[in-house]
């Protein structure tokens, strides 16, 4: 199951890119997530881990999948029969940035248990696009 939020965002996409890929300072800026900690030294890179905690659900430890400097990544979480899947982007929009955060849940129990959390996967998602958006905005 796929859940997205999509928003505008009254800042330049380097600005957004910036607040959104130090995901060290996250729980700075959303109430979705309690902590993250990088396990592997500089900045995100492909391979590189963070542990992440948030609310409710157990700590996860996620991998970056895919990394296009200034525009997106995407990091993946696994557990048993499932994998989870944040995608983050941002692109240009006339004088500021789109911004596009994506959950997906895969695997034999990626059904299950996107209806079991399906309202906590969407306040958290609803929660951490305005947080970017907030952040971004602030100078």
């Amino acid at each position: 199951m796929r859940f997205v939020r999509t928003l505008g965002i009254q800042a330049p996409p380097a600005r957004v890119w910036q607040v959104m890929s130090d995901v060290e300072a996250w729980p700075t800026w959303t109430a979705s997530v309690t902590s993250v900690q990088l396990l592997d030294p500089g900045p995100l890179h492909v391979g590189g881990r963070a542990r992440i905690r948030q609310p409710r659900l157990p700590a996860a430890t996620w991998t970056v999948t895919e990394l296009v400097p200034g525009s997106s990544f995407a990091w993946a979480a696994r557990g048993p029969g499932l994998r989870t899947t944040g995608t983050h982007q941002v692109a240009p929009d006339g004088d500021g940035s789109i911004a596009t955060l994506t959950l997906d849940q895969e695997g034999p129990f990626g059904g299950l248990m996107s209806l079991l959390t399906r309202s906590l996967t969407e306040r958290y998602l609803t929660l951490e696009a305005e947080g970017l958006k907030r952040r971004s905005e602030s100078r």
